[in-house]
């Protein structure tokens, strides 16, 4: 697994509810960054009271944290901007009322340091007529990235839902055209969300469209239900993740009983040749099916 540790240079405060952290990465390379503007790295995070996390060990080959009773806590995040020729990274870290990481994004501070792994990433510049981008503020970074780095020849409506209209702030600094429906105070740990059903609101163009969602877990499976069932698209017309579980903890009480069995759906569709997209709604619809 190609994984780097990483060291905080710079914090700035980005407003309540949002936190930018800046990283030197050395083997910013070896980390194995897609290059996708909504990659994203797992970050462990060093324990309560230290200043950096351990780093992985070697077993047979494999780099990881192979003792799981005493791995590091890990998140992952979008990497809002990158620059390969310096080795740095920025990273936008939502607060919250708790959790590891953003407990650690607090208090983080220069020469703090924690290690990447496992970059990833979804967003497919597939030819279309037309885009639909959709994100709670858990999605912000990785939107406000896609925006930045859009060349503007696709008409884009992007809908997004914050806690309180001085979220949008955010993309101030964002020099882009999409049209921009904001749903406000719902969501976000605060509510129920309404994203999934304000993108249901929204009439849908002619003409073959793209649709990228990164928000709660629960909303992406509507948003992916309506765009497939409703107007029969094909997988590769949207690339939907879920970000976080509004009721993560229960959920993964509930999930423990049955994950083996649930996982052992996403591997035979991988080792059948499926592909990652595929083998994850399948995994995603056998949850649905047990109430997960």
């Amino acid at each position: 697994m190609s994984h780097s540790t990483a060291h905080v240079t710079a914090t700035t405060d980005l407003g309540p509810r949002l936190r930018r952290l800046h990283f030197h990465v050395p083997d910013l390379a070896g980390l194995g960054l897609p290059g996708d503007p909504d990659e994203a790295v797992g970050i462990y995070f060093p324990a309560p009271g230290e200043t950096t996390t351990p780093d992985m060990e070697c077993r047979d080959g494999i780099w990881g944290y192979h003792d799981p009773e005493s791995a590091p806590e890990a998140r992952n995040y979008s990497v809002r901007a990158v620059d390969h020729a310096t080795g740095s990274m920025t990273v936008d870290f939502v607060i919250h009322s708790h959790g590891p990481a953003t407990a650690w994004a607090q208090r983080a501070e220069p020469g703090h340091q924690v290690v990447m792994a496992h970059a990833c990433g979804w967003y497919r510049a597939v030819p279309a007529h037309w885009r639909l981008l959709a994100a709670d503020l858990a999605g912000f970074p990785a939107l406000a990235r896609i925006l930045d780095e859009d060349n503007g020849t696709t008409p884009t409506t992007t809908v997004v839902e914050v806690p309180a209209a001085a979220d949008l702030d955010y993309l101030d600094d964002v020099d882009h055209d999409a049209d921009v429906v904001a749903v406000i105070g719902s969501g976000n740990g605060i509510g129920p969300s309404v994203l999934a059903a304000s993108m249901r609101q929204l009439p849908v163009p002619a003409g073959a469209g793209y649709c990228w969602f990164a928000g709660e877990a629960a909303q992406s499976r509507a948003v992916r239900t309506w765009l497939r069932r409703e107007h029969q698209w094909g997988r590769e017309q949207y690339d939907i993740i879920g970000y976080w579980r509004s009721d993560g903890e229960e959920w993964s009480r509930r999930y423990a009983a049955y994950g083996d069995e649930l996982f052992a759906i996403y591997q035979r569709a991988i080792a059948d040749g499926k592909g990652e997209k595929a083998a994850a709604e399948e995994f995603d619809e056998a949850l649905e099916e047990r109430g997960l």
